[in-house]
């Protein structure tokens, strides 16, 4: 019996050390119909998350997650940095959106990201010179407030702000980019004066996107042909890869034990050929089993902190990196899941629990009208639609690509309609359109029923008016 206990009690420690430790989400907000703060915070309860990771401080978000004693890390837009270089502003900021909540019952606030991949090539320098005096300010202003011991400032850094040479392609090679280098070098050693961790967000679908040459399979974690030696250290995935770069060039400025925080990983379901169900299932059901089992990568061995992204799909986030990024969220734009998922990283995929409660228009589409004579100005009109509704999946590769015309034209009247909160004016086109009750979904593609506007929906709201505006002048020239 002695012996049996044992074993049992074996048995039960190596199943709760299965568990992924401390996993977490972002939970972006740039959607036209925001679902409730609090339906979400439920959501995420229901399915044991407890980290979340917000991309500003707004209050109702704020507000729904007090009491919940969720790891939370707030943020400081890109838009602000600027104004974060003075002092008293940062200590502003930090009255406002970390002291404010820093009470019994409050918001357990962990870290403030100071802007978000500020050092991207595409933003041309334009953060350069200001990130690290705002970080400095935040992290000050947090020390000077008492909260410097809990809660760390860090930077969300696009895995771009560290390279491998040309000649020498492998992650041992690791540096920090020329051209940031000794900013990169004066932000890690603030970072590690104070205790903050390096974020970075690892994307390996961005590998392949735009890339036919890149091995398919190394995007993934379930084994690859050719793995790549790097002085009998063998690669078989490009997340390994990439986080051991980063690695080698933390130790490159002799930081080489820094904790490193993942503030973001995750794969698209649409609007590319490679964003889809079946391979975000495959790369979750690669990456959450080693988060669960601590296995760490070759040059960091053991327990990563890792935030998902994303929690839920976002129809009004920019497309300039490309369609895909709209469709990030493992939660449909209504809080339902997509596909099935193991968090606790067991392989023992089941559909999440969805929002609960979540409330509808009514049943009703917007459909190109197969009795419109003058068809001379159908393009301008799906090209207006698609201006201010979510076209992505109408492109190549996507879940909608398979359309004809009239249902191409269906789809982009429908999302705009959606958008208006299926106003009667939102569906004419100039008597290109016409309102059913029949459903247009044919197969993978779905023509979405958008849900009931909440008081949250205030980015929605501008641009029903912008939209309006506009449209008395173009459609009735």
């Amino acid at each position: 019996m002695g012996k049996f206990w044992i074993l049992r009690w074996i048995i039960v420690v190596g199943i709760m050390s299965w568990y992924v430790e401390g996993l977490g989400v972002n939970w972006g907000t740039q959607a036209t119909h925001k679902l409730p703060p609090d339906a979400v915070v439920q959501m995420l309860k229901d399915n044991g998350i407890q980290k979340v990771k917000l991309f500003d401080a707004d209050d109702s978000t704020m507000s729904a997650l007090a009491g919940t004693n969720f790891e939370v890390m707030v943020a400081i837009p890109n838009n602000q940095l600027a104004a974060m270089t003075d002092y008293d502003r940062a200590k502003q900021w930090v009255r406002k959106n970390v002291t404010r909540y820093n009470f019994n019952g409050g918001v357990n606030i962990k870290y403030v990201a100071v802007g978000n991949e500020p050092f991207l090539k595409s933003y041309n320098n334009s953060f350069l010179n200001i990130t690290l005096p705002a970080l400095q300010n935040i992290q000050n202003a947090l020390n000077e407030a008492n909260l410097g011991d809990t809660v760390k400032a860090t930077v969300p850094l696009n895995a771009d702000v560290y390279e491998s040479p040309v000649d020498n392609p492998v992650p041992s090679a690791g540096r920090f980019r020329a051209d940031i280098g000794d900013l990169m070098t004066q932000i890690v050693q603030f970072l590690n004066k104070n205790g903050a961790p390096f974020t970075v967000n690892i994307y390996p679908f961005l590998s392949l996107y735009g890339n036919d040459d890149f091995p398919f399979n190394y995007a993934f974690f379930d084994g690859v042909t050719n793995p790549i030696n790097d002085n009998g250290i063998q690669y078989t995935n490009v997340f390994d890869a990439n986080f051991d770069t980063l690695v080698s060039a933390l130790t490159s400025v002799g930081l080489g034990n820094m904790p490193i925080l993942v503030g973001e990983v995750g794969w698209p379901t649409d609007g590319d050929k490679n964003a889809n169900v079946g391979n975000a299932l495959r790369f979750y059901n690669g990456l959450l089993p080693r988060l669960a089992a601590n296995k760490g990568t070759p040059r960091r061995p053991g327990y990563i902190e890792v935030y998902l992204f994303g929690l839920i799909d976002e129809d009004a986030k920019s497309v300039a990196p490309g369609n895909f990024e709209r469709h990030w969220g493992i939660f449909r734009y209504d809080g339902q899941p997509k596909f099935p998922m193991d968090l606790s990283g067991q392989n023992q995929n089941k559909l999440l629990i969805g929002a609960k409660n979540v409330k509808y228009l009514p049943q009703q589409w917007c459909m190109f009208n197969p009795d419109a004579k003058d068809l001379s100005k159908l393009a301008d009109n799906i090209n207006y639609a698609c201006t201010f509704g979510d076209c992505t999946s109408l492109g190549y590769g996507s879940s909608c690509n398979s359309l004809d015309a009239n249902g191409n034209a269906s789809y982009a009247f429908n999302m705009y309609y959606q958008v208006q909160n299926q106003d009667d004016m939102a569906c004419n086109f100039q008597g290109l359109a016409k309102i059913t009750n029949q459903n247009l979904s044919q197969g993978s593609c779905n023509f979405i029923i958008q849900i009931a506007p909440s008081s949250s929906s205030s980015l929605r709201s501008s641009l029903v008016a912008c939209v309006f505006i506009t449209l008395s002048v173009i459609l009735f020239l």
